[in-house]
C-alpha cells in the first residue's frame, strides 16, 4: 500500500511546531495592537474576478484556480478542449481561486463594507495565502502572511509607523534584519530619465531579481523585453548607487531633477527617514534602489526586510498604494500596508535557536495515575492549579509507573507528581524533576507557588 504523503511546497507541523508558530503568531499580534490595528479574516477563496489582474502578469500565472463545481465542461465545446489552451479552459470552467495575498481582499473587503467603516481603518490578517510557486528553500505553495494596512490616510506617518512595527516586532524575536526602503515613484522617475517611461513594469519586475539572478541577469532580461542598449547602460549607474541613505538621496535629486515624479518620491523617502532619525529604530533602515517589489499595485513607498544572519531571502514586506480600491469601483483610497512572512520567520527562529524559554506553552507537570479512586481524588487540585495558570495533565490510564515517565520524558514535561495513598493521607504531593530526578513533598499551595 502506498504511503500516504502531502502536496510539494506544504507542510505538517508537529505539537511542538506549532507551538513555536503560536508564539510568532502572539508575538505578532500583541505588537499590531499596541498601534491599534484590529483583526479581520477574509475567505480562503475569492472569486478570479477580484484576483485576476492584480498582481501582474507573472503573479497571475501563480494563481491557484478551482474548478467550477458540477460539470466543469459545461461552457467548453469540444473544439475548445481539443485546443487544448489553458488560458481559456481555465476562463471557462474556473470562476474562483484560492488568495494570492491578503492585500487584494482587503481592498476587496473595505469596498464590499465601506458603510461599516470608519476611516483611517487600521486592520490586520493573519491567515494562509496559497501561490502556484515552484518549492525551494524558504518558499512554499502554501503559507502564512501577517498583514497590516492602514487605508484612508495619505500620511507617510503611516509609513513611519509600519517600519516602527517591523523594528519592534524583530526586535522581540531578537534577529537581527536590514529593513531596505525604495519608492515607485523614484523608479518611474528612472525609467523616465533614461527614456523608457512606459515600460516601468518590465524594469521594475527585472531588477527586483538583482539578488538572484545578478547584474548581468537582469540586464538580460531587461534586453528580453525589448529595451534600448542605451537605456540599459544608462540603468547601471542608478542600480549600482553606493553611499549612506542622504548621499543617496543628493544624488537622486541630481539624477532625477528633470523628473517630478521621481522628485515627489525622493521627497517622501526625506519624510520618512527624517521621522526614524527622531525615533532611532534598533535595525538598519537602508535605502535600496535595486528593491522594486514585483506588485503592480504599489505606487509609493515600498520596504522589504532581510534577516542579518540567515540567508533565507524577504520576510516581510509591503509598501504604499494609492488607488488599490479602484479596480473595484471605489476611487481614491489611499492605503499602505506590510506583511510578514510567518513561514521564513519559523525557519529563521529555529537556525537561529532563539525560541525564548516558556515560549513554547509545554505541559508543566504531569500527575501519575494511582487508580479510577486516586485519579478521581485529585481532580480538585487539577482544577485548583489550572485556576492559577499552571499547564498540567494527568494521565488517563492506571499503567505502569515506568511507561508513564516516558510519556513525560517524550513530552518534554519538566515536573511528574505522584500521590499514592501515603500521600494522600497527608495532603501532600511527592514532586519530581524529571531533569535531574531530584523529589519534594509540597502542600498544594507549596506546589502552586513552586511552578508558579
Amino acid at each position: 500500500m502506498q504511503k500516504p504523503s502531502i502536496p510539494k511546497g506544504t507542510r505538517d507541523f508537529s505539537p511542538q511546531e506549532m507551538a513555536k508558530r503560536n508564539y510568532i503568531f502572539a508575538t505578532i499580534q500583541e505588537v499590531y495592537h499596541l498601534y491599534g490595528y484590529q483583526q479581520i479574516e477574509t475567505p480562503a477563496m475569492e472569486s478570479l474576478s477580484t484576483l485576476t489582474g492584480k498582481y501582474g502578469e507573472e503573479g497571475d500565472k501563480l494563481l491557484f484556480k478551482i474548478l467550477n463545481s458540477g460539470d466543469c465542461f459545461d461552457r467548453i465545446t469540444d473544439e475548445e478542449l481539443q485546443q487544448r489552451d489553458p488560458v481559456k479552459f481555465a476562463l471557462k470552467s474556473c470562476e474562483k481561486g484560492l488568495r494570492y495575498d491578503l492585500t487584494v481582499p482587503f481592498a476587496r473587503y473595505v469596498v464590499q463594507h465601506r458603510n461599516d467603516i470608519s476611516f483611517p481603518f487600521k486592520r490586520y490578517q493573519i491567515q494562509p495565502v496559497w501561490r502556484a510557486d515552484r518549492p525551494q528553500k524558504g518558499r512554499y505553495r502554501e503559507f502564512y502572511q501577517c498583514d497590516a494596512d492602514v487605508v484612508g490616510s495619505d500620511s507617510l506617518l503611516n509609513e513611519v509607523e509600519l517600519i516602527q512595527i517591523i523594528d519592534e516586532v524583530f526586535r522581540r524575536f531578537g534577529i537581527r534584519v536590514v529593513i531596505r526602503i525604495n519608492n515607485r515613484k523614484i523608479l518611474a522617475g528612472i525609467a523616465e530619465t533614461i527614456g523608457e517611461s512606459g515600460r516601468i513594469a518590465d524594469i521594475t519586475v527585472a531588477i527586483d531579481k538583482l539578488d538572484k539572478a545578478g547584474l548581468e541577469g537582469v540586464n538580460e532580461e531587461l534586453r528580453s523585453k525589448g529595451l534600448q542598449e542605451q537605456a540599459i547602460e544608462r540603468l547601471q549607474p542608478v542600480i549600482g548607487l553606493t553611499g549612506t541613505n542622504q548621499e543617496k538621496l543628493k544624488e537622486l535629486k541630481r539624477t532625477l531633477a528633470a523628473s517630478e515624479t521621481g522628485l515627489k518620491g525622493v521627497s517622501e523617502l526625506e519624510f520618512i527617514l527624517g521621522c526614524l532619525e527622531h525615533d532611532r529604530p534598533g535595525s538598519v533602515i537602508k535605502l535600496d534602489l535595486t528593491l522594486a517589489r514585483g506588485l503592480n499595485y504599489y505606487t509609493g513607498a515600498i520596504f522589504e526586510v532581510t534577516a542579518s544572519d540567515v540567508e533565507i531571502g524577504s520576510i516581510t514586506g509591503g509598501g504604499r498604494y494609492d488607488n488599490l480600491t479602484g479596480v473595484f469601483g471605489m476611487e481614491g483610497v489611499s492605503g499602505v500596508g506590510i506583511s510578514f512572512g510567518a513561514d521564513r520567520i519559523f525557519d529563521v527562529l529555529n537556525q537561529l535557536s532563539l525560541y525564548p524559554d516558556g515560549s513554547l506553552q509545554t505541559t508543566q507537570l504531569l500527575f501519575v495515575n494511582f487508580g479510577a479512586e486516586a485519579a478521581a481524588g485529585l481532580l480538585p487540585l487539577l482544577r485548583q492549579m489550572r485556576s492559577a495558570g499552571i499547564r498540567v495533565e494527568l494521565y488517563p490510564e492506571a499503567i505502569r509507573i515506568k511507561k508513564q515517565m516516558s510519556y513525560a520524558d517524550a513530552k518534554k514535561i519538566p515536573y511528574v507528581a505522584l500521590v499514592g495513598e501515603d500521600e494522600m493521607t497527608e495532603g501532600r504531593v511527592k514532586l519530581k524533576n524529571m531533569l535531574d530526578g531530584a523529589q519534594r513533598l509540597l502542600t498544594p499551595d507549596e506546589l502552586i507557588a513552586y511552578l508558579s
